[in-house]
C-alpha cells in the first residue's frame, strides 16, 4: 500500500509540474478548481476547471 501512495503522490506532482510549465499560473488554478470541484462534488466549480484547462489547450489552435 505505501508503495502505491509514493507512485501516486509522484504521479500527481509531476502532472502539476508539467501543466505549472506548459500553461503558467492559470493552469494551475484551472487544475486546482478541477480536483476541487470534483472533491466537493459540486459540478460548477469542476466545470470552470475544465473549461479553463480547454481553453488553455486548445489556444494555440485558435
Amino acid at each position: 500500500m505505501p508503495v502505491l501512495a509514493l507512485v501516486s503522490a509522484v504521479l500527481v506532482i509531476t502532472l502539476e509540474q508539467f501543466v505549472q510549465w506548459k500553461y503558467g499560473v492559470a493552469g494551475i488554478i484551472g487544475l486546482l478548481l478541477l480536483t476541487i470541484g470534483i472533491k466537493a462534488k459540486s459540478p460548477g466549480v469542476s466545470s470552470a476547471g475544465a473549461i479553463l484547462l480547454a481553453l488553455l489547450v486548445a489556444r494555440p489552435a485558435l
